[in-house]
């Protein structure tokens, strides 16, 4: 990697991510939330491939790249608003991603690459895109889902839970397995994967 180049685009990244007024503590340290979320995207990256390409760390790095700005909300509340709310965020976050890895010194091409991976396309086929799919994933798992399953009923969970399982590689499942989880979470996470 060239470190430079690398680590300007990180420290980039993470300065949108500062910015969140989203906060939560940390080992009693408070932390705007996107941050977390992509320092623990790259932690969960480290633990899936550790020699992952510098293309796909950045493209780890900046999946949620200013997300708080588009809340849920602000599209209709029913399925088709969340996954055009999603679609969009996904174009927007790639190209202000392009914007800040540019003017860092990354090729096109290599932007066009990022890209592509945060818009998660060719997932399946594409084995990078699979792997911050897997990340994304895990982290669900590992660092929301014990809230989001006091949020909607048993039946919603159980779906939600085996569609991500679904779009999870092998070593996705693996990982996810070693997750340690409340009481409730791990029954849920038990309900469905064997239904």
């Amino acid at each position: 990697m060239a470190q430079s180049r690398y680590h300007e685009a990180l420290q980039a990244i993470d300065q949108a991510h500062s910015e969140d007024p989203k906060l939560i503590k940390i080992n009693g340290m408070e932390k705007p939330y996107e941050l977390h979320y992509a320092q623990k995207m790259s932690s969960y990256l480290e633990k899936h491939s550790p020699s992952a390409s510098e293309i796909l760390c950045l493209a780890i790095r900046a999946q949620h790249l200013r997300r708080w700005e588009i809340p849920r909300d602000s599209y209709p509340m029913n399925k088709q608003g969340y996954h055009a709310w999603r679609t969009y965020l996904k174009k927007r976050q790639a190209e202000m991603a392009a914007k800040i890895y540019l003017e860092c010194g990354y090729s096109v091409d290599d932007v066009t690459r990022i890209s592509s991976m945060i818009r998660k396309e060719n997932l399946k086929k594409d084995e990078e895109t699979q792997i911050l799919e897997d990340v994304a994933c895990l982290v669900f798992l590992d660092d929301q889902f014990e809230e989001f399953e006091k949020e909607h009923n048993e039946d919603k969970i159980i779906n939600i839970l085996r569609k991500t399982w679904i779009k999870m590689s092998e070593r996705g499942h693996e990982l996810a397995l070693e997750i340690t989880m409340s009481g409730r979470a791990k029954e849920l996470v038990t309900k469905a994967l064997s239904g």
